[in-house]
């Protein structure tokens, strides 16, 4: 189904197209359904996702119980280890290793941050790469770079943001410039690797960039994940730009009443809205990609543990 249209509220300008990220993510989840039941059918195998949760943060908790909750409905073996928050590295790691060791896991997450006296880099690192869901090991990062698309895993929220832009622009972006705002490892570097491997002609920007604004102003698609509350304007888009907002920040909302917050991303979206052809909401974009997409990488995990072909997304 297309992405719904703004209403113009009785104004004249013409708002971008916001893209629902919950009909997307439930299409993609769909597709993961209906993978899951095929590959049982044709191989006998059950894709299994492990989650590892260490301590009792109430934020990672919510995350976990949506997360193990979702692999359930999707059809695969669901396993939850939730470790109390005394944990020592050495258990941490002989947990990893036992999991690594299990043929009826496809896919291994440690949900992150992990208690501040635990090292999470090694755990992570520990993770066998073809059972890393969450796209972060140094192997899957370089499968990436090399675009090697066809054994690598990609971290889950550019993989989800992809999706947007390949519904959008199709799968070729050859001759179009794309601007990614931010660098992290965890989103910004993957992002503009997907992009590029995509025939984009990509910039990486940041705050060390010179005249930001007319940088993002060349983009036919902007991508903005610098973690800064509505920092890109409407006069930062190109008009009839595709502009995707990974910011998910907190401000507050004195209008809701005293004390009260609201969700606001990178981009200042009421004004963008106007100059944008296609846009992402915050709340409702990005967001519900992310799980989608965990659940798609395990499928795609247990397909090649198989020896079967994956669904593509």
């Amino acid at each position: 189904m297309p992405p719904t249209r703004m209403a113009g509220n009785g104004r004249e300008t013409v708002l971008a197209t916001v893209i629902d990220g919950k009909q997307v993510a439930a299409s993609v989840i769909d597709t993961v359904k209906a993978a899951t039941a095929a590959l049982d059918k044709q191989s006998g195998v059950q894709a299994g996702l492990a989650v590892i949760i260490v301590g009792d943060d109430p934020a990672s908790h919510a995350y976990v119980g949506s997360k193990s909750k979702m692999a359930k409905e999707c059809g695969f073996k669901s396993v939850q280890h939730t470790l109390p928050l005394e944990t020592t590295q050495e258990d941490l790691a002989a947990l990893v290793a036992s999991l690594n060791a299990d043929d009826t896991i496809h896919g291994i997450l440690v949900q992150l941050p992990l208690p501040k006296h635990l090292n999470s880099e090694p755990i992570i690192q520990s993770i066998l790469p073809e059972k890393d869901v969450d796209g972060l090991h140094v192997v899957n990062a370089g499968k990436l770079a090399v675009g090697d698309l066809e054994t690598g895993l990609v971290s889950c929220t550019p993989a989800g943001a992809m999706v947007f832009v390949r519904r959008t622009h199709g799968e070729d972006l050859s001759g179009l410039n794309a601007v990614v705002v931010g660098r992290s490892n965890l989103f910004g570097k993957p992002m503009a690797q997907l992009l590029l491997n995509a025939n984009a002609t990509v910039t990486i920007a940041h705050s060390r960039t010179k005249d930001l604004p007319s940088v993002c102003r060349n983009a036919d698609i902007l991508v903005a994940a610098v973690g800064r509350p509505e920092m890109v304007k409407a006069d930062w888009v190109k008009r009839g730009a595709t502009v995707i907002d990974v910011g998910i920040n907190r401000i507050a909302a004195p209008e809701k009443g005293e004390g009260k917050t609201r969700l606001v991303g990178d981009v200042a979206f009421a004004e963008a809205a106007e100059v944008a052809d296609v846009i992402t909401p915050v709340p409702g974009g990005v967001g519900p990609m992310t799980i989608a997409m965990l659940m798609a990488n395990t499928v795609i995990a247990a397909h090649r543990a198989a020896g079967q072909t994956p669904p593509k997304f």
